[in-house]
């Protein structure tokens, strides 16, 4: 029977206690900080946070929200905003988790921002999570909602400004091309297939390098027990040192596991090590860091941009990975980023899997000078009906894909197919009593 994270929490203080834990090395990529570095540490990240993000010197005249549409149809989740000047904005929303918080948007979201200045977008994405408590609902709830939003506003903007998103967030683009890394996301499966499964994807993609995953997730145990240990070393016999090679963990560990899975995976020059206890184990991960030279990896599931200011102040990530729809927007993505290259490390945003979800963490990441080297390749949504005047959308011959430089998005979505969405509306049952 699978232990639960409570079981596996206290079965890591007591082998803490009993110094089972190998020891620290006291100069690893993850050195420990003193104190007046953490200060240090701390002052660079907040001075690189204060810094403005949107570039609102670019729109001199009021840009009024007059209409904002949540619009569904199957599985499809668009957001439509229009200006009192007329001026229109689409995103495309993560529509797995868009199915269940549609009420949130409608209701606490979106009403926020009616008949206000969108230039103060900055400000509107802060004061929001204050607006009918939000902050309560701090997580996926509110900064799904919020990023879809916040997408669509950036679209309004891009379109009148003739711009990318990426020259709203950001003085220039940094990464016109980005290179893909193909991910595998199979657990309970052998060795064998999971590599079996990479070569087919590679052989897709093109790309140079990969990840996969490790461990049982969340603290669950492997199957087939032992599949981690064999298939680091047997990914990097088969694949050859000019791959770059990743894991993720998703939490599968405590800090005594993972560490022999760290050194591992040094012993075969494994680029980063995503997650390798629970993501919010945080002196755990501390524990870990400073006990191998392979980078850690974290964020995918953070909410909070000052535990990402104690993590990279306290150095115990190098790499930074927000979610542009799990961290409520590029905004919000955008000051972790500074942050972390204030501090030397890099951004490798996460993406969800759904929508266009890949679209945005392209025009983020074309808008950082502290990108990772290669970033996760997701399919498209192919039964999204959308053109792209600038790019494929797809990776080329050498594994990388361009950045659409068309205005907002970049991409233009059918507008029959937007003609058969319905505008949402969350309607509370006829007996609905509110709390008091």
């Amino acid at each position: 029977m699978h232990a639960t994270r409570r079981e596996v929490f206290k079965s890591s203080l007591a082998a803490a206690a009993a110094a089972v834990l190998p020891n620290p090395k006291p100069h690893g990529t993850h050195r420990a900080v003193t104190p007046s570095e953490l200060q240090a540490n701390y002052a660079k990240c907040d001075a690189a946070a204060a810094l403005p993000v949107f570039k609102r010197e670019l729109f001199p005249e009021p840009v009024l929200i007059d209409t904002i549409e949540l619009l569904h149809y199957k599985k499809s989740w668009l957001c439509r905003v229009r200006s009192k000047d007329g001026a229109e904005g689409l995103s495309i929303s993560n529509s797995q988790q868009m199915e269940v918080l549609y009420p949130l948007f409608v209701q606490r979201i979106a009403p926020y921002f009616l008949g206000r200045d969108a230039r103060d977008l900055e400000a509107l994405m802060e004061e929001v999570t204050v607006y009918e408590s939000n902050y309560k609902a701090t997580g996926l709830a509110i900064f799904v909602p919020m990023a879809t939003l916040e997408f669509a506003i950036l679209d309004m903007f891009g379109k009148m400004s003739k711009r990318s998103i990426g020259l709203l967030i950001s003085d220039k683009i940094y990464n016109p091309k980005i290179n893909v890394y193909q991910a595998n996301g199979e657990r309970y499966i052998t060795p064998e297939l999971t590599i079996e499964h990479l070569q087919r994807d590679v052989a897709i993609s093109k790309a140079k390098a990969i990840k996969f995953k490790l461990g049982g997730r969340m603290s669950h145990a492997e199957t087939p027990a032992g599949r981690s240990e064999k298939l680091i070393p047997l990914v990097r016999k088969t694949f050859g040192d000019q791959m770059v090679i990743s894991a993720d963990a998703n939490g599968s560990y405590t800090a005594a596991e993972a560490i022999p899975i760290g050194r591992l995976m040094q012993e075969y020059k494994y680029a980063f090590y995503e997650e390798p206890v629970p993501f919010d184990w945080y002196e755990d991960l501390k524990t870990v860091a400073d006990a191998l030279d392979i980078p850690m990896a974290l964020g995918e599931q953070e909410p909070s941009t000052h535990n990402f200011r104690w993590v990279l102040a306290n150095n115990s990530v190098g790499i930074v990975q927000q979610d542009m729809f799990y961290f409520g927007g590029m905004i919000r993505c955008m000051r972790v980023a500074r942050m972390a290259a204030a501090l030397g490390k890099q951004c490798i945003p996460h993406i969800s899997s759904t929508g266009l979800g890949y679209l945005y963490m392209m025009h983020f990441v074309s808008a950082i000078p502290n990108s990772g080297p290669y970033h996760e390749f997701k399919e498209f949504n192919n039964d999204l009906p959308y053109t792209c005047a600038t790019s494929t959308l797809r990776s080329d011959d050498n594994g990388a894909i361009t950045v659409p430089t068309s205005p907002g998005v970049g991409v233009e979505i059918d507008p029959a197919y937007i003609a058969k969405h319905e505008v949402m509306k969350a309607v509370r049952p006829a007996n609905f009593k509110d709390a008091v």
